[in-house]
């Protein structure tokens, strides 16, 4: 067992200590930055660079997300050997809105995230003679690096979806979810609206979230969007989901495309995306003749939606799942 693994499994009991101490040092290191993305829509991202490292981890967060988010794990991948970069997507995090109202979650086209990481990686990554690059994508910003991956394969040595959005955990069937869906982008102001039973962005208890069984790490996720309002995304509009289940489809439609190597983490308690498209993503590549990581998505039994942001012993595995995948890639 790596000694950062053992650091790994400990993190929650000295939490705070290591927040506002190793942690805050860290994240006083970044450097942020900023480009121009599709319709001159302003995009935020940040980096961690050491003269000694000549590897590099892309990290694509999930939807709401910003790399403020992300100081813990940016923290654990460079203390592995690597560079790291997170883009805030369009929409969200510090990068630009695109309607009058912050909290609603939104994109014309879904393919806009997938022109605007291509661009970052040919603006901030191709430049540099990285010996390896890799990327790690979680939920939504799993659904974009795979429509990515299935039109440019060559631009990473290997990539990890954690939980990646490429089937929406729907509470209706889809024939209706389909039809209200269709109703509604017809209707701008309903288009535009948020999607039923979602609205503005408010905190909830940790007792009734369903995104991780971690008490420490979702409190200090609520902090950051306390702390900054800019931050707050609510609830989707009707377009941002009926643009999420057709990317679901073509995700499908173009995984025999992809050829880097890959792992698929899941999270065995996950309701926010559905799981089953996962097996349907890797038979998909499987089918193709160049399988993922396994053959078969790799399960963190007990793991929420969040597995990154989970309870020290199942971030613990998908971490240490993560590092052996990319160190594999000779």
């Amino acid at each position: 067992m790596s000694a950062n693994y053992e650091r790994w499994l400990t993190r929650e009991y000295g939490f705070s200590a290591f927040a506002n101490g190793p942690l805050l040092d860290f994240w006083r290191s970044r450097e942020e930055g900023e480009f121009t993305g599709v319709d001159d829509v302003p995009i935020r991202y940040v980096r961690f660079c050491s003269p000694s490292h000549n590897k590099v981890i892309l990290v694509s967060t999930g939807r709401i997300e910003s790399y403020v988010k992300y100081p813990e794990l940016a923290y654990d991948l460079f203390h592995c050997g690597y560079d790291v970069m997170i883009v805030d997507h369009r929409g969200q995090g510090r990068s630009g809105r695109l309607l009058e109202d912050p909290h609603r979650g939104h994109v014309q086209n879904f393919d806009d995230y997938v022109t605007d990481l291509s661009t970052f990686y040919q603006l901030e990554i191709a430049p540099r003679q990285y010996a390896k690059r890799f990327a790690l994508a979680h939920s939504m910003g799993g659904a974009i690096l795979a429509l990515w991956l299935a039109r440019e394969p060559n631009n990473f040595d290997a990539a990890v979806l954690s939980a990646p959005m490429t089937g929406i955990y729907l509470r209706m069937p889809n024939w209706l979810t389909r039809k209200i869906l269709n109703w509604a982008e017809s209707r701008p102001v309903y288009r535009d609206g948020f999607a039923l039973g979602t609205g503005s962005w408010r905190p909830l208890p940790f007792v009734v979230n369903r995104l991780t069984h971690s008490r420490e790490r979702y409190r200090r996720n609520q902090r950051f969007y306390s702390d900054y309002p800019e931050l707050r995304v609510g609830g989707p509009t009707y377009h941002w989901v009926r643009e999420s289940i057709q990317a679901g489809m073509q995700i499908l439609e173009e995984a025999k495309n992809i050829t880097t190597p890959l792992l698929l983490l899941q999270a065995s308690e996950d309701h926010v995306v559905d799981n089953r498209s996962h097996t349907a993503f890797c038979q998909a590549m499987a089918i193709a003749g160049h399988p993922c990581e396994g053959g078969k998505p790799r399960v963190i039994e007990g793991a929420r939606h969040e597995i990154l942001f989970e309870r020290d012993a199942m971030r613990a595995q998908a971490l240490d799942a993560i590092m052996r995948f990319f160190a594999q890639q000779n």
